[in-house]
């Protein structure tokens, strides 16, 4: 088989296009987001979002409130039931993210890239859980590596990211 016939991905290549596949399990209306926690070249954590354990999702409601109400992508996360796909990914992940790789990627409904960027909660929470890169799949598909010092611009950016 030549080279050409079967290529491997590269690894961040390859963790985003796994965090695109979790994202397909989520139940927000608006976005379908997943994140993958990776330490080592290996998985430790997956999450995508969806409502807490135990408790009704959007998509088995049929109606999501930040939408109807058209809130700003960014705003208003109290009218959302979900978790993020970070947070789900970075609270099952433990202390076992601490020096790992954040990958998240996430789709729009049509199935186009969604950006790829963290809100400003979420970076609060990835700081917490002391990763040394978080590496997404921006709408453009392009991929972008956030270093430690850009998630804290995000962090204090309350309500300005995507």
């Amino acid at each position: 088989m030549g080279e050409e016939a079967y290529k491997r991905p590269e690894w961040d290549e390859y963790f985003l296009q796994i965090a695109r596949d979790v994202s397909k399990r989520a139940t927000c209306l608006r976005r379908r987001y997943g994140a993958v926690v990776v330490k080592d070249k290996r998985i430790v954590s997956t999450g995508y979002c969806g409502a807490p354990s135990g408790q009704e999702d959007c998509a088995a409601r049929g109606v999501c409130q930040r939408q109807e109400q058209n809130v700003p992508s960014g705003q208003r996360y109290e009218l959302c039931r979900s978790v993020h796909a970070e947070a789900n990914a970075l609270q099952y992940a433990g202390i076992q993210s601490k020096g790992a790789v954040l990958y998240i990627c996430g789709e729009e409904y049509d199935g186009s890239l969604a950006e790829g960027k963290p809100c400003s909660m979420c970076a609060r929470m990835i700081l917490n859980s002391h990763v040394d890169k978080v590496i997404v799949r921006m709408k453009d598909g392009t991929k972008k590596q956030f270093s430690i010092e850009e998630i804290k611009q995000i962090a204090d950016s309350f309500g300005n990211s995507p």
